[in-house]
């Protein structure tokens, strides 16, 4: 299947700027049903942060604002599987936000992906990148259950939380990265309490915008002491343990 349409990059500053650009997924190759071949698949379409470029940089050197990835190779007798197309990457600054025509933000994770990680002595572990636990998602909101019933089969967790906060929509309220720590926690506790007893680590992300530094000490001074600050939360907020 090749995907196709127009995204839009925003950054955000003491200036908004934005780009709208043209993508398009490789086609796929032929296959060679005869001989059960396979045609190579098409090509994707990367978006690739870089410190040093801007949106005009990037609409300077690409004018026609146009990337299409190439296509798949066809099936042939000496080779029944095709290969795969080029992949085709956008360059663009850090710290911006890519979405489709219709304004939806696409840089997401929708669904599990999962993933092996080798050791050179041949132990392996696997790996799933699971989509983004939400306010609610005990009542099965957002991704909801689809998700949490993924964290049942995992030894560990490993919580990537945003040093600025989150913010789910203009009506919800703004949650700082502490509470966005103490809601997930609570948001486990509601589905199903012994997962709160599973090992978990925390990933603090985007440690690259203004003032993060001052943030990642505020967080960790909080997270040594939660038990002085939960005085501050609803008390349907409050995990149990």
């Amino acid at each position: 299947m090749v995907h196709c349409g127009y995204v839009l990059f925003r950054k955000y500053g003491n200036f908004i700027d934005n780009l709208r650009v043209f993508t398009k997924g490789g086609s796929g190759g032929m296959g060679y049903p005869r001989l059960g071949g396979e045609g190579g698949k098409g090509g994707d379409v990367w978006v690739v942060a870089h410190k040093k470029i801007t949106l005009k940089q990037l609409k300077d050197r690409y004018p026609q604002k146009r990337f299409v990835a190439g296509g798949g190779t066809n099936s042939r007798i000496n080779a029944l599987k095709g290969s795969k197309g080029k992949d085709c990457e956008i360059p663009v600054p850090v710290g911006i936000s890519v979405t489709d025509e219709n304004g939806k933000i696409i840089v997401t994770t929708l669904k599990p992906e999962l993933g092996k990680i080798m050791y050179h002595d041949f132990k392996q572990i696997s790996v799933a990148d699971l989509p983004g636990l939400i306010e609610g998602a005990h009542m099965n909101k957002g991704m909801g259950h689809k998700f949490l019933k993924h964290i049942e089969r995992t030894r560990q967790l490993l919580f990537v939380v945003d040093i600025s906060g989150f913010q789910l929509s203009s009506k919800t309220k703004y949650r700082t990265a502490f509470e966005t720590i103490i809601l997930l926690t609570k948001e486990l506790e509601l589905y199903k309490e012994e997962l709160q007893m599973k090992p978990a680590l925390l990933a603090v992300n985007k440690m690259d915008l203004p003032n993060a530094q001052d943030k990642f000490h505020e967080l960790i001074s909080q997270l040594q002491n939660p038990k002085a600050l939960l005085h501050l939360f609803e008390k349907n907020m409050i995990p149990e343990k």
